[in-house]
């Protein structure tokens, strides 16, 4: 059980591939990006991940680089403004807690950078198209051709996780909708925000978004989002994703018809639906999921890259315990998650009308042992 395929280079990907290799595996990370992901919203790592995070020792470097906001401005769909913070903001929660808000992208260098610094292979611009578990291995075929057997193979690969698919069964299974869409992109800093969050939404038609500075103000990173039941769509089609933000956005004002002529030329751009992911077990043979593959709380949780970080932490342990077999290690490792991930999807669904409770946060963010 000491060669082991992860599919996907995203925090879960990368952080377990650096604590597998800690514990003596040989690790091989596909990715079907041609290089890891740029762009993409600020992401926060509260409570047990911080203790994931400076035991791989990153906690400085991550501190370094975690955004510095001094509040926030809520506007309605006109752009009048509601209220305003200095204690806290949507993406981050109280300005005064310990956890870190940084961008995805320079977290998830952070990890690469540690995982093939601990010899992690890394083939990056393919992916796994097929999986056959035999008695002592699973056999893994690859887009670009080409087969190879490994003791285990994890899917790391998000909440649309190919391995999960091939594994386990169709999406359609798994994801529970959230009755949301978002919208993801980079802009320039065209309204000169100083380290300050502006929010606006239009309750009526269920529109609205945020922006806020990075890269020391130099550019903005933006949300738009809109109510919906499911849509049938190509995730690969971003025409179409721009289009359907154009249409149901189209009536707000303030700044959003010039954010919507700034996403037509957004360089990065991510479009999906707010959903989780629920599964019976994250397990099939030598096969296993980590992260938003098995457990997605969605954003509106604030709490995906904790999980990630915790579940490749605790996973790694698990696989890498003296005498484990492979069906102990990943029974432990499930008991071991399925409460905190409970609480953290929680989050999500216990306050439709707005953020939850910072007590259910808190009790959230620190219900594991690690």
């Amino acid at each position: 059980m000491r060669n082991v395929l992860i599919s996907g280079a995203g925090v879960a990907g990368s952080a377990l591939a650096y604590w597998l290799r800690r514990n003596g595996f040989s690790v091989t990370v596909v990715e079907r990006a041609p290089q890891l992901r740029s762009g993409g919203q600020a992401v926060d790592i509260r409570g047990a991940a911080l203790d994931v995070i400076d035991q791989m020792g990153l906690g400085e470097q991550a501190r370094a680089a975690r955004t510095r906001m001094r509040g926030m401005t809520m506007l309605d769909g006109q752009g009048n403004e509601l209220f305003r913070s200095e204690e806290h903001t949507l993406s981050a929660g109280r300005l005064d807690s310990e956890d870190i808000e940084l961008l995805r992208e320079d977290l998830g260098a952070m990890l690469f950078e540690k995982a093939t610094d601990a010899h992690a292979e890394y083939v990056f611009g393919d992916s796994i198209t097929a999986l056959r578990q035999e008695e002592h291995g699973v056999v893994a075929q690859f887009e670009h051709g080409g087969f190879r057997t490994f003791d285990l193979v994890i899917g790391a690969d998000g909440m649309h996780s190919a391995v999960r698919r091939l594994a386990f069964g169709p999406e359609a299974q798994f994801v529970s909708h959230l009755g949301k869409y978002l919208a993801i992109f980079p802009a320039p800093n065209f309204l000169g925000l100083d380290n300050w969050q502006v929010w606006f939404q239009d309750f009526a038609t269920e529109t609205g978004g945020g922006i806020y500075p990075v890269r020391e103000n130099s550019e903005l990173r933006v949300t738009l989002g809109f109510g919906s039941e499911p849509i049938e769509y190509d995730y690969r089609d971003t025409a179409w994703q721009k289009q359907a933000v154009r249409d149901r956005l189209g009536g707000l004002g303030w700044e959003a018809p010039k954010l919507l002529e700034l996403m037509a030329g957004a360089p990065d751009f991510y479009f999906d639906a707010m959903a989780q992911v629920k599964m019976d077990t994250w397990s099939q043979g030598r096969v296993t999921l980590v992260g938003d593959a098995a457990y997605c709380a969605s954003p509106l949780s604030g709490q995906g890259t904790s999980l990630a970080l915790a579940g490749a932490y605790v996973l790694a342990a698990e696989l890498g315990r003296a005498g484990a077999t492979h069906e102990e290690a990943l029974a432990a490792y499930e008991e071991r998650m399925r409460p905190f991930v409970a609480l953290n999807q929680a989050l999500a669904t216990e306050n439709p009308a707005g953020p939850a409770s910072e007590e259910s946060v808190e009790r959230a963010k620190n219900a594991i042992e690690l």
